[in-house]
C-alpha cells in the first residue's frame, strides 16, 4: 500500500460550501462568519458541471473566478471538486449512451446524480475535457490547496448495466482470460449448459430466473466495477497533476464498494471519508447494538487504506432527501462526539456537510451547520468548541493508531460475499460480532487488507491476525500467513476457510485446503445451524466439524447435535506461533475469550478503565501516550484514571474516578 506522507500537520477544520446557492452579497459574510467558528478550509464545485460548461465546449468560470479571488484575499482555503458525478441535461440528451441502465437496458434518467456509467467513450471524453479546462484554468490558484476526484464514488449504486459497461466487460474478461475456453474452465459453465461461445454472448448481469447467474461471472464482475471506477478516476488524477502546484493534494471523498486500496494507490495521495453517523439513528431502520458508535468500524476501514486521513463530509444537522431517508437533529453534543469520533480513529482534517441548509431542491431535508434562518445556533457552537479541542491537542495530529490485533480481509473475498449468499450471510455476521466484542471490550483493532504486495512485516505489526472465513484461498495467503505463524504470530480463523480458489471454484482439496498444514486440521462434515440457542449461541450460523492432524492440540468440542463430541476448536504449534482453528462462525462472547487467550484483550486496563458504552482508543507517538474517551450514551458515564494523566481539552491532571457527561469527550495524555 501506498503510505502516503501526512497532508495536514496540524488539525484542520472545514466546510462543504455551495456559492452558486447563495447570493454574491452573502459570501463575503459567510466566509467571516467561518474563519470566527474555526474553519479555514472549503470545499467547492463538485455539483457545479452545467455552470462550469453552460454547452458542449463553451466553459464559463466568472463565477468561481470571483468566489475563489475572495477566498484568496480572505485567506480561506479551498479544495475543488471535479463535477463528474452529475452529468448536465445537455450532455445526458446528446449522448443518452452515457447513461447508467438497469439490469433490464432501461436507462436511468436524467434528473437525480450519479447516473452516469464509467466505461462510454462519449462520457470519458467529455469528463477529461472539463477536468482539463478546471485544471488548466484553477491549477495554480493561490487558493487552492486540494482536489477532490467526483464525488462519493459508487455510492448511489455500485452496479452498472449499460451497453458500454457490456462491451468493457468483455475487454476486461479477455485481457483477464485470453481465451473463451480459459474462461468457460474458470467459471464452471459446463454446469447448466452455460458455456459461450463467442465473446458477444457475454453481458453484464442481465435478469435471469430466481436470480440464477453463473458465481464466476459475477465474481468477476464485481472485479470489474471497480476496475472501471478506478481507471476513471484514474484519468482525471493524471490530467490534474499535469497542472496543480507542487504540495496540492488529490483526494475522493466517501468508502464504498471497491478496491479502494487500489484506487488510492493510482489515483489519491490522500483518502477522505465522509463520516455520517446518523444513519444508524435512521426511522423505520432496524437498530444496531452500537448505534451512531457503529461508525467507528467505518472509519477503521478508512484508516486501512490511508493511516491518516480526512473526513470531506462530517454530519452537522439532520439528514435527508425530500423522497427518503429521515434522520433526528444531532441531540446537544453529538455532533462534536461524532467529529471527535473521526479524529480519534485517523482524521487529521475534519469538513462539516455543510454550511447551511439548502432551501431547496432533493437536499432539502440534509441540514447543515446552519438553518434555513442563517441564524447563529447551538451548531455552530458545537463547531467552535470542537475546533478548541483540536487546537488543544495538537500534538495528537499525526500520532499512530494502537491496536492489538488485525481483522484480516481481502478483496476477493470482499467481492466473493457479493456474489455468495452462504459466504455473505456467514461474513456479515462474524464481522458485526468481532467489532462488537473489540469495541465492547476496549480492545481496539486495525482493519489489514492482504493484497499481492503485502510483505511479511505488515503483518508482523500485529500480535494476532483474526482472518474470519477466508474462502478464496490462494498459495501466496497461505505462505505468507505461514511465514507470519512461523515468527510468532497468532492466526485465528473460522469456519469455511479455505475452499475455493481464485474463480469462486471449490477444488478437490480437503478443507480446508491450502491452510491444511497451518491449522493442522481436516473438515470432516459441515452445516448450517438454525437456531441461536444454547451452545449455538456461542457457535452460531455455520459449523465445521474438525478432525485434528497429528500435533494438533483439541481444545473445546462441540456439546450438542449429531457430531457432539466432535473438536469445534483447535490449536497448531508452527514455529514460534500457533494457529486457532474454530469452526463455527464467530460469537462476540466466543471472540471475548479467543482475544483474552490470545493475550491482547484489554490492552489498556493498566492505565484507564471505562464501561462497555465508552469507547476507548489510544494514540501514540514520540513516547507520548493519548488516550481517548467517548461516550455514546445520553446519560453520563463512570471511568477510573490509574495513574495521573492530563486532560488536554481542560489542561488539568487528573487521576482516579471521573465522570464523562452524556456524549462527553476527554483526551488524556499519558508519558
Amino acid at each position: 500500500m501506498k503510505q502516503a506522507s501526512n497532508i495536514w500537520k496540524h488539525y484542520a477544520v472545514g466546510v462543504c460550501y455551495y456559492p452558486e446557492q447563495w447570493p454574491e452579497t452573502l459570501w463575503a459574510q459567510d466566509l467571516a462568519r467561518m474563519q470566527k467558528a474555526g474553519i479555514g478550509t472549503v470545499r467547492v464545485g463538485e455539483f457545479a458541471w452545467v455552470l462550469l460548461e453552460p454547452k458542449e465546449g463553451e466553459y464559463h468560470f466568472d463565477l468561481f473566478d470571483r468566489f475563489l479571488d475572495l477566498c484568496a484575499k480572505v485567506g480561506m482555503q479551498v479544495i475543488f471538486g471535479t463535477p463528474t458525478a452529475t452529468p448536465p441535461a445537455w450532455l445526458t440528451e446528446a449522448y443518452p449512451e452515457v447513461l447508467n441502465a438497469r439490469p433490464d437496458g432501461i436507462l436511468l434518467r436524467h434528473g437525480a446524480r450519479r447516473h452516469y456509467n464509467y466505461n462510454a467513450p462519449a462520457y470519458q471524453r467529455l469528463c477529461a475535457a472539463i477536468v482539463e479546462q478546471l485544471g488548466r484554468h484553477y491549477g495554480q490558484h493561490p487558493a487552492i490547496v486540494g482536489w477532490q476526484i467526483d464525488n462519493e464514488l459508487n455510492c448511489e449504486t455500485d452496479e452498472f448495466y449499460s451497453a458500454a459497461d457490456d462491451a468493457a466487460f468483455r475487454r476486461f474478461l479477455q485481457a483477464q482470460y485470453g481465451s473463451l475456453q480459459a474462461l468457460n474452465d474458470a467459471w464452471g459453465t459446463v454446469v447448466w449448459s452455460q458455456c459461450y461461445t463467442d465473446w458477444s454472448q457475454i453481458y453484464t448481469p442481465r435478469p435471469v430466473l430466481n436470480g440464477g447467474h453463473n458465481p464466476g461471472l459475477l465474481l468477476d464482475y464485481r472485479r470489474f466495477v471497480s476496475d472501471s471506477c478506478i481507471r476513471f478516476a484514474g484519468m482525471q488524477a493524471d490530467i490534474l497533476r499535469r497542472y496543480v502546484k507542487p504540495g496540492d493534494f488529490l483526494t475522493t471523498n466517501g468508502l464504498f464498494f471497491l478496491d479502494n486500496h487500489r484506487l488510492m494507490d493510482r489515483a489519491l495521495d490522500v483518502y477522505t471519508y465522509d463520516s455520517y453517523p446518523d444513519f444508524a439513528l435512521e426511522l423505520d431502520k432496524a437498530r444496531d447494538e452500537l448505534l451512531d458508535r457503529k461508525w467507528s468500524k467505518n472509519l477503521t476501514e478508512t484508516r486501512s487504506v490511508c493511516p491518516h486521513f480526512g473526513i470531506m463530509e462530517q454530519q452537522s444537522g439532520a439528514g435527508g432527501w425530500v423522497n427518503r431517508m429521515e434522520m433526528p437533529s444531532p441531540r446537544p453534543g453529538q455532533l462534536r462526539l461524532w467529529a471527535m469520533q473521526s479524529v480519534a480513529h485517523g482524521a487529521d482534517f475534519v469538513s462539516f456537510f455543510r454550511w447551511r441548509t439548502a432551501p431547496f431542491g432533493t437536499e432539502l431535508y440534509w441540514h447543515g451547520i446552519l438553518d434555513y434562518d442563517n441564524r447563529d445556533n447551538r451548531k455552530l457552537r458545537e463547531v467552535e468548541a470542537f475546533g478548541r479541542d483540536l487546537a488543544a491537542m495538537d500534538e495528537v495530529c499525526g500520532a499512530d493508531f494502537v491496536a492489538s490485533f488485525a481483522l484480516v480481509k481481502d478483496y476477493d473475498n470482499e467481492f466473493d460475499c457479493r456474489a455468495d449468499r452462504w459466504h455473505d450471510r456467514i461474513a456479515r455476521h462474524s464481522e458485526r460480532e468481532i467489532i462488537l466484542a473489540a469495541q465492547l471490550s476496549h480492545t481496539p483493532y486495525d482493519v489489514l487488507y492482504l493484497r499481492d504486495e503485502t510483505d511479511p512485516e505488515a503483518l508482523a505489526k500485529y500480535p494476532v491476525l483474526l482472518y474470519p472465513h477466508p474462502m478464496i484461498m490462494t498459495e501466496r495467503r497461505a505462505a505468507l500467513l505461514e511465514a507470519y505463524v512461523a515468527q510468532g504470530g497468532i492466526l485465528i480463523v473460522g469456519c469455511r476457510a479455505g475452499f475455493k480458489d481464485i474463480h469462486g471454484r471449490a477444488p478437490m482439496l480437503v478443507q480446508p485446503g491450502l491452510l491444511r498444514k497451518l491449522t493442522g486440521t481436516e473438515v470432516e462434515e459441515f452445516t448450517y445451524v438454525n437456531q441461536l440457542e444454547g451452545e449455538q449461541r456461542y457457535l452460531p450460523v455455520f459449523h465445521d466439524v474438525l478432525t485434528p492432524l497429528a500435533g494438533t492440540q483439541v481444545l473445546a468440542r462441540f456439546e450438542q447435535g449429531y457430531y457432539a463430541g466432535k473438536p469445534c476448536l483447535t490449536q497448531r504449534q508452527t514455529g514460534k506461533g500457533m494457529t486457532l482453528h474454530l469452526g463455527s462462525a464467530f460469537s462476540r462472547e466466543m471472540v471475548t475469550r479467543l482475544l483474552a487467550y490470545a493475550g491482547v484483550l484489554e490492552p489498556f486496563d493498566g492505565d484507564l478503565s471505562a464501561p462497555e458504552e465508552v469507547e476507548l482508543v489510544c494514540r501514540e507517538t514520540n513516547g507520548a501516550r493519548y488516550y481517548i474517551a467517548l461516550n455514546y450514551p445520553d446519560r453520563p458515564a463512570s471511568l477510573t484514571l490509574r495513574r495521573p494523566m492530563q486532560n488536554l481539552l481542560t489542561g488539568q491532571t487528573e487521576e482516579g474516578d471521573l465522570t464523562l457527561p452524556p456524549f462527553g469527550v476527554a483526551v488524556w495524555k499519558a508519558e
